[in-house]
């Protein structure tokens, strides 16, 4: 079961290169992501027996993240189909600075997701460290032609600095590995292995100093993905020019994976009795990570940017809930899924007003509401979930960490917490509430249609929605909203034993 869960994404996508464009090829989209939902599916009901020496591996925390990545995919897949029947193919001027471009073929961009979806899959299931390196940094290779999607300038600088940051942060993880390697080498030359089972076995007999080292080096190379201030820099640009897609996918299910590989050291650490060292750096990574995107979402002129920095708030209150422990940690892994449905959700209906407005620009564009209706009331709602307002799902989890703040008499870091959230909240507000509202207008499409006066918005009139750009959102909105109200005991009981596993219990 766990080689068909990894093979099945990959060998489709390998297959896709070779198809000519058209239905057939968009169909493999939804069709692979239904396969990889049923296999993920029925881990829930029989877990799968251990690969390759236990090499390979779906422990708790690796299925609930294989879970949100499965069904993320599934559901943009659909979305993705109406996506790519409905772009122009040829060559067109680009809406911000008036170059021409074209997109990439169509099969590269289906092979390649498909291949992104298998490396994603292979990061949740790989238990030795060595494996999970080289599987986060197929995620970066083969997403990078994603972001390269639409040929322009702009693409083409999101992705060398996508590349060459994560690079470097794969360069230290790299090293941490290294360290690793030191620490688990004993006395008369005897190695433990490097698979995470062997290493919490043997944890007490590691060497602390580059256990120390390991950590660190782990923490900003693997954080680089995941997001993490100061190394976060690679991903308000590669989320606002890749298609929307695609920057759902970024946000919604790779950061999890950078995530989970830095829950793996953060296992062996407290196994070592070091909990207090790994905890102490993960809650400073998690409050400078949602203080800077609190400093840039605030007047952001640039709606996909604003959700770019959410998503690096957000990685922080991943960060900060885990380093808090106890009941941070569940509250850590429901924010994981309850951030990557609103985040999809938000991507989604941030792409269906791109296509309609042609603009980015939180400060042009108006009356969402009125030009597109349902997009409109999906981009308030998300706004609602994403800033953690009751009843959606992320009001529980945010909550449910600043009980653990609070719990532990860490008053400094729970109203550092709450005031950083109050920013966050008010910032957003006044870039959602402004959209949405007003009369409907917007920068010109085109340079055509500029008239004589450039400076003067271009008023939209209302249209109808296609039905695929609209159900996706709409789904993801609907489960964001019941996990608010409800945690179905199944869930639950996942939750809580991914909670467990890395915290040690």
């Amino acid at each position: 079961m766990i080689a068909l869960v990894l093979a099945i994404p990959i060998l489709a996508g390998a297959a896709a290169f070779f198809v000519r464009p058209g239905r057939i090829l968009r169909c493999m989209l939804p069709i692979t992501a239904l396969i990889h939902s049923g296999l993920t599916a029925a881990f829930w009901f029989a877990p799968a027996a251990p690969l390759l020496d236990g090499w390979l591996l779906l422990d708790s925390p690796g299925l609930l993240m294989l879970s949100i990545t499965s069904v993320l995919f599934l559901v943009i897949s659909v979305y993705a189909v109406g996506y790519l029947a409905r772009e122009d193919w040829g060559h067109r001027r680009d809406f911000q600075e008036g170059l021409l471009f074209s997109n990439a073929r169509e099969s590269v961009f289906v092979g390649c997701l498909l291949v992104f979806l298998g490396m994603m899959t292979l990061v949740t299931i790989s238990q030795h460290f060595g494996l999970l390196w080289v599987a986060v940094e197929a995620t970066t290779l083969t997403s990078a032609p994603l972001i390269y999607f639409h040929r322009h300038v702009r693409s083409l600088e999101a992705t060398w600095k996508y590349i060459m940051i994560c690079s470097v942060g794969i360069a230290l993880a790299l090293l941490g590995n290294f360290f690793l390697a030191v620490a688990a080498t004993l006395h008369g030359h005897t190695h433990i292995p490097m698979l995470l089972t062997q290493l919490v076995r043997h944890a007490s007999e590691l060497h602390t100093p580059w256990l120390k080292a390991t950590f660190i080096f782990m923490l900003v190379g693997y954080g680089t993905k995941m997001g993490l201030a100061p190394l976060h820099t690679w991903l308000p640009d590669a989320h606002s020019e890749s298609p929307s897609v695609i920057s759902a996918l970024l946000s919604g299910a790779l950061l999890n994976c950078a995530f989970l590989s830095i829950l793996r050291i953060h296992q062996v650490i407290l196994a070592a009795g070091m909990a207090p060292y790994g905890q102490s750096l993960l809650v400073g990574f998690g409050l400078l990570s949602m203080l800077i995107a609190a400093v840039f979402i605030v007047k952001q002129l640039d709606f996909k940017r604003m959700l770019a920095y959410s998503s690096v708030e957000h990685m922080g209150i991943l960060s900060l809930g885990v380093g808090l422990g106890g009941d941070g940690i569940y509250g850590a892994m429901l924010h994981a899924l309850n951030h990557s449905l609103t985040k999809a959700m938000l991507f989604l209906t941030a792409g269906n007003i791109l296509a309609r407005y042609h603009s980015k620009s939180t400060t042009t564009i108006r009356g969402v509401l009125q030009t597109l209706p349902f997009s409109g009331l999906l981009w308030m709602g998300g706004f609602l979930a994403i800033t953690g307002s009751p009843p959606f799902g992320l009001f529980v989890s945010e909550l449910l960490i600043l009980k653990e703040a609070i719990h532990q008499g860490r008053w400094g870091v729970a109203i550092l917490y709450l005031g950083i959230l109050g920013v966050i909240f008010m910032g957003m507000a006044a870039i959602f509430c402004r959209m949405a509202q007003g009369k409907p207008g917007g920068l010109p499409a085109t340079p055509s249609d500029m008239g004589s006066d450039t400076r003067n918005p271009i008023v939209f009139r209302r249209i109808s929605e296609p039905i695929i750009a609209v159900l996706p959102p709409l789904a993801f909105g609907i489960l964001t909203l019941i996990l608010g109200v409800y945690i179905p005991e199944p869930l639950d009981h996942v939750l809580g034993k991914a909670a467990a596993t890395i915290g040690g219990l």
